[in-house]
C-alpha cells in the first residue's frame, strides 16, 4: 500500500512538472511566399559556383585588398565588440534564470553577546539578562515549478538569448557590407580623381591654345574666358572629389577601429571593365533561413510567447519546501555536540488572494508585448523581401543604363574631336568646343558613377539574402555545412526547438547560425 502511495504521489508530481500556461509555440504567419522574385527578369546568367567561399562573401568581387579589409574588419570594429558583449550579457542572464531550477543552500555562522531586558514579559525569571550565542545553520530551500514559470522563464531567456546572437549576425554583416560600399565609393572616387587631373591638364593646354590664338588675332577675348571658366570648374570638380575621397577614407578608418588620423589608402582606381559579379537570389522560400534579422524577430516572438506562460502561473500558489539544519548553543564547549543540533523541514504554499488586479494587467501586458513582437517580425520579413527586390531592380536597371552610358561617352568623344577640328578651323567659337567638353566630362564621371552603384546594388543584395552565397540549385541544402557546428549547439540545441514546437527544417531560427562566419565570435 505505501508503494502505491509513493507511486501514485511521484506520477502527480511528473504530471504537476508538464504543467505550462504558455501558449503552444508556433512561428508566425508572414505574408505568402511567390515562387520567384518579381524584379529577377532575364538579366541574370547564374552560374555553379560550389568553390566560392560562404562566409567571406566579399571573396566574390577577387579584391585583394577588399579581402585584407574585411578580414580586419570582425575583430576591431567597436560596434561589433560592443554587440558580442551583449551576446554574452544574454548568456549570463540565461544562466542566472536558469538557476532557479535548482535548490538553493546556504550557509551561515555567528557569534553574538547580549543582555536582556529583565523587565521584558519574554525574559525568563531567574535567568541571567546577558548571555552568549553560537549559531552555525544551513538553510535549504526549493520552489516546485508546478505551472512552468521557472521553465518558460528559462525558455524566454534563451529564446532572447538566440535573438542576441542574431543581432551580432546582423550587426557585423552591416559592418561588412558598408565596408565593402565605401571601399568601392573609395575607388569609384580615385577613379573620378583620376579622370578630373587628367581634365585639368587637358583644360590646362586649352587655355594656353586659346590665349596663344587670342595673342595671334585669332580667337576673341570671350575664347579666353570660357577656357579659364572651365578649367577653374574642373579645379573645383576635382577639389570635391578629394575632399569626398578623404571622408570614405576616414569612414573606413572607423569601420577598422583605426584612428582616422593615421589610416591611409593608396590611390586605387576602379578600373572601367570591373563589373558586379553574378549573383543567384535563389527562392523567395530560402530567403527567411538565410537573413539573420529575421531569425531575431522570431525569436523575440518565442521569448514574448514564454512570458505569457510566466504571467498566467502567477494566478496559482506558489510551492515550496524549505529545511534548515546546524548548531545553537549558549557556550562555545558545547556548541557542536550532539545536544545543540537543530533542524526543520517542511513545505509551504503561497497564494495571492487580492493584488487589485495586478496580475490580470501582467497578462494582459505580455500578451500586448507578443502581439507587438509578432507585427514586428512580419514586419521584418516585408523588409526582406523589399530589400531583395531593391536590389534586383537596382541590379537590372542599372546594367541597362551601364550600356547606354557607355555609348553616351562614345558619342560624345566623337563630338568632341569634330568640335576641336572645327575651332581649330575657325568655323566656330570656343564656346562649341567648352559645352562638347563639359558634356564629354559628365558622361565620363556618370559613367564612373553608375560603375560604382551597381557594385554597391551587388553589395546590397548580397547583404540582403543574408550574407553567404548560394549555389543556384536551390534543392541543395547545405546549411548545416556553412556553419561551425559548435555555434549550432550552444545557440539553437535542435531538441529544445522541436519540444517547442519549432519547424527546424524551414524556421527562420536556423538563421541564427551566420554567426559561424564570424571567426572573431566563433571559439569565444
Amino acid at each position: 500500500m505505501n508503494g502505491a502511495h509513493a507511486c501514485a504521489v511521484a506520477l502527480l508530481a511528473v504530471l504537476l512538472g508538464a504543467c505550462s500556461f504558455a501558449p503552444h509555440y508556433k512561428t508566425p504567419d508572414s505574408v505568402p511566399v511567390t515562387s520567384a522574385y518579381a524584379e529577377t527578369g532575364d538579366w541574370m546568367a547564374a552560374q555553379p559556383a560550389d568553390g566560392q567561399s560562404r562566409g567571406a562573401w566579399w571573396s566574390l568581387f577577387q579584391d585583394p585588398q577588399l579581402d585584407a579589409l574585411e578580414a580586419k574588419a570582425g575583430d576591431a570594429n567597436q560596434d561589433v565588440k560592443a554587440a558580442f558583449a551583449r551576446l554574452q550579457q544574454a548568456r549570463a542572464e540565461t544562466r542566472i534564470v536558469r538557476a532557479d531550477l535548482f535548490p538553493t543552500l546556504n550557509a551561515g555562522s555567528s557569534a553574538t553577546r547580549s543582555r536582556t531586558s529583565v523587565n521584558s514579559p519574554r525574559f525568563p525569571p531567574g535567568a541571567a539578562p546577558i548571555g552568549n550565542n553560537f549559531d552555525l545553520e544551513a538553510d535549504f530551500s526549493y520552489e516546485f515549478d508546478v505551472w512552468g514559470r521557472v521553465r518558460n522563464a528559462v525558455a524566454s531567456a534563451k529564446a532572447s538569448q538566440q535573438a542576441s546572437a542574431a543581432d551580432l549576425a546582423t550587426l557585423t554583416l552591416s559592418i561588412q557590407a558598408e565596408l565593402a560600399t565605401d571601399y568601392f565609393a573609395l575607388r569609384a572616387q580615385d577613379a573620378q580623381q583620376q579622370l578630373l587631373d587628367k581634365t585639368v591638364a587637358d583644360y590646362t593646354q586649352s587655355l594656353k591654345l586659346t590665349q596663344n590664338l587670342h595673342e595671334g588675332g585669332g580667337a576673341a577675348l570671350a575664347d579666353v574666358a570660357q577656357a579659364q571658366a572651365q578649367l577653374e570648374t574642373a579645379r573645383t570638380q576635382s577639389a570635391d572629389i578629394r575632399l569626398q575621397r578623404a571622408q570614405s577614407e576616414h569612414a573606413i578608418a572607423v569601420l577598422l577601429g583605426a584612428n582616422p588620423s593615421t589610416f591611409h589608402a593608396e590611390p586605387n582606381p576602379l578600373p572601367g571593365e570591373v563589373t558586379p559579379p553574378i549573383i543567384d537570389p535563389g527562392l523567395p522560400s530560402s530567403l527567411l533561413e538565410r537573413r539573420p534579422d529575421v531569425a531575431a524577430a522570431e525569436r523575440r516572438v518565442a521569448a514574448a510567447n514564454a512570458r505569457i506562460g510566466v504571467a498566467r502561473a502567477a494566478y496559482f500558489p506558489v510551492f515550496s519546501l524549505a529545511a534548515a539544519a546546524g548548531f545553537d548553543s549558549t557556550s562555545s564547549s558545547s556548541w557542536l555536540n550532539a545536544p545543540s543540533r537543530l533542524w526543520s523541514v517542511g513545505p509551504s504554499g503561497v497564494l495571492t488572494v487580492f493584488d487589485a488586479g495586478r496580475h490580470r494587467a501582467q497578462s494582459a501586458q505580455a500578451k500586448a508585448v507578443y502581439d507587438e513582437q509578432v507585427a514586428d517580425y512580419r514586419g521584418a520579413v516585408l523588409t526582406a523581401y523589399r530589400e531583395v527586390e531593391d536590389s534586383l531592380a537596382a541590379l537590372r536597371q542599372l546594367q541597362q543604363e551601364s550600356v547606354s552610358e557607355a555609348a553616351a561617352v562614345a558619342a560624345t568623344g566623337t563630338a568632341l574631336q569634330q568640335a576641336q577640328y572645327r575651332y581649330k578651323a575657325g568655323l566656330v567659337t570656343y564656346l562649341e568646343v567648352a559645352t562638347t567638353e563639359s558634356t564629354a566630362l559628365q558622361a565620363q564621371l556618370s559613367n564612373v558613377s553608375i560603375q560604382l552603384r551597381r557594385m554597391n546594388a551587388s553589395v546590397l543584395l548580397v547583404k540582403a539574402l543574408g550574407g553567404g552565397w548560394q549555389a543556384p540549385d536551390s534543392r541543395r541544402r547545405s546549411t548545416a555545412r556553412l556553419f561551425p557546428a559548435e555555434i549550432i549547439r550552444r545557440e539553437f540545441p535542435i531538441g529544445e526547438l522541436v519540444d517547442q514546437g519549432v519547424d527546424v527544417i524551414h524556421a527562420p531560427v536556423l538563421i541564427v547560425q551566420i554567426i559561424g562566419m564570424f571567426p572573431n565570435v566563433d571559439g569565444q
